[in-house]
């Protein structure tokens, strides 16, 4: 039996929790950087080597904060659920039932602050899971009894409203959702949305106009229990793709589709209107997701950065190739979500450490790179501008980065206007930090 590929190098899990306290910096860290940069991944606890595929591991997050020019603290906690609470004998967790919950309530894949509380979440059905300032598990939370199920992965703020957009799938369900949450950390607005089928949908946007949906064939596979430690959805190409249009605060018979060609995407780096009206999405682009027929979870085919244009009035969306250098995670200035903009940024796939860190400028459609040896993987940027008024692109790019030749974790913090320089910072971490998902930056003053 060959080796689990989840379960070696840095994918493999590390073996406990951790706090350190002033950590060693080489650079100088910008002293407007008052906050946590936080992310969240797998980490299984007891995992099965001849099952385990890496998005079923239990969460654990990985936090540093900076204050004042100073690395103050690193920690890693679990995001507590059946599993893990069972082979730690701790307590069980605290919070509502959940009747969607699968494999003992594991979140793993995002992490954020909103109305003053912190949420590690997860797509699917499970809830997200508030933790503390200092990231220990608080309790699964249902929204003050306002989210009617499960939530996602991947909910957008909207920089308008201060409200959240998300759509949601539960495996138990027949249908998806398109849930607002209020400033007040409350389910306002839930509108469901019948399907021709069950898709995994693991990212949304919104423009100001509509919300954006992604009805894309990686769809639910009914002959593999969803109690399994299997992914239970398959490639599906003969289910077709298609883009949707909902009105904000229209109804479902008011979405109006538009086909592509079949494909998979996991992230949307943004979307806005043109001028004449149309919707402008750029995605990371997989030519499959979960196909058997290559003996594996992806085509082959590496994932691209393409532009689909969707005029509402015609039926089939319009695609760009904008690099086809293989990449993942987007992000922008998330002051910008929804609003045309300029500028993204991206991360390598960790089997090619070598293209770096992208930086676009979509206005020019250039680009550049930041690189510091083929030895460093870098985890998904995070931009954080200098001050609330600062112009896109005037800050700082954040991310977690994988040394194989030390088999060590670090922080880099880098001049967003000098991408491809020298970090001004290097935040050396006490351990690895395996390859996960997703994070943010948490400013102090976001903490409830």
């Amino acid at each position: 039996m060959p080796e689990n590929p989840y379960l070696t190098g840095n994918y493999a899990p590390v073996d406990d929790e951790l706090t350190t306290f002033d950590l060693n910096v080489t650079g100088s860290i910008p002293p407007e950087l008052n906050g946590c940069l936080l992310r969240i991944g797998p980490n299984p606890i007891n995992p099965d080597p001849d099952d385990y595929f890496w998005f079923l591991g239990n969460g654990m997050v990985h936090g540093l904060c900076l204050q004042e020019g100073r690395a103050t603290w690193y920690r890693s906690r679990y995001v507590r659920d059946d599993q893990v609470v069972a082979a730690k004998q701790w307590p069980p967790v605290a919070g509502p039932d959940n009747p969607l919950q699968l494999l003992g309530g594991i979140v793993n894949t995002n992490i954020m602050a909103h109305a003053g509380r912190l949420w590690a979440l997860i797509e699917a059905g499970n809830l997200p899971v508030e933790l503390d300032s200092e990231l220990e598990t608080v309790g699964r939370t249902n929204m003050d009894g306002t989210l009617p199920g499960g939530f996602t992965a991947h909910p957008h703020l909207d920089p308008e409203t201060g409200e959240l957009h998300a759509v949601v799938y539960s495996l138990f369900w027949t249908h998806i959702q398109y849930l607002v949450v209020g400033t007040n950390g409350c389910v306002r607005k839930s509108v469901n949305i019948q399907l021709p089928g069950l898709p995994m949908i693991h990212d949304c946007m919104f423009t100001k106009h509509y919300v954006i949906l992604l009805d894309l064939p990686v769809v639910a596979d009914e002959s593999i229990p969803a109690s399994s430690g299997e992914l239970p959805f398959r490639w599906t190409p003969g289910y077709g793709a298609r883009v949707g249009l909902l009105p904000r605060e229209g109804t479902p018979e008011q979405i109006s589709w538009h086909e592509l060609e079949p494909c998979y995407v996991f992230h949307i780096m943004n979307g806005f209107e043109d001028d004449q009206g149309r919707v402008i999405l750029d995605v990371v682009r997989h030519s499959s997701f979960l196909d058997l027929s290559t003996q594996g979870e992806g085509s082959g085919k590496p994932p691209t950065l393409v532009r689909w244009t969707v005029d509402p009035q015609q039926t089939t969306v319009q695609e760009q190739c904008l690099d086809d250098r293989p990449q993942e995670f987007p992000r922008i200035d998330e002051r910008l979500t929804g609003k045309p903009y300029r500028y993204g940024y991206t991360s390598p796939l960790p089997t090619v450490p070598e293209i770096g860190l992208t930086k676009y400028d979509l206005k020019t459609g250039r680009s550049e790179t930041h690189l510091e040896g083929r030895h460093r993987t870098f985890l998904e940027p995070v931009f954080v501008p200098c001050a609330p008024d600062a112009a896109e692109d005037d800050g700082w790019v954040m991310a977690f980065v994988y040394d194989q030749e030390k088999n060590s974790s670090d922080v880099v913090i880098i001049q967003a206007r000098g991408f491809a320089a020298e970090p001004v910072a290097i935040i050396h971490l006490p351990r690895r930090v395996p390859f996960g998902f997703h994070g943010n930056w948490v400013p102090s003053s976001s903490f409830g």
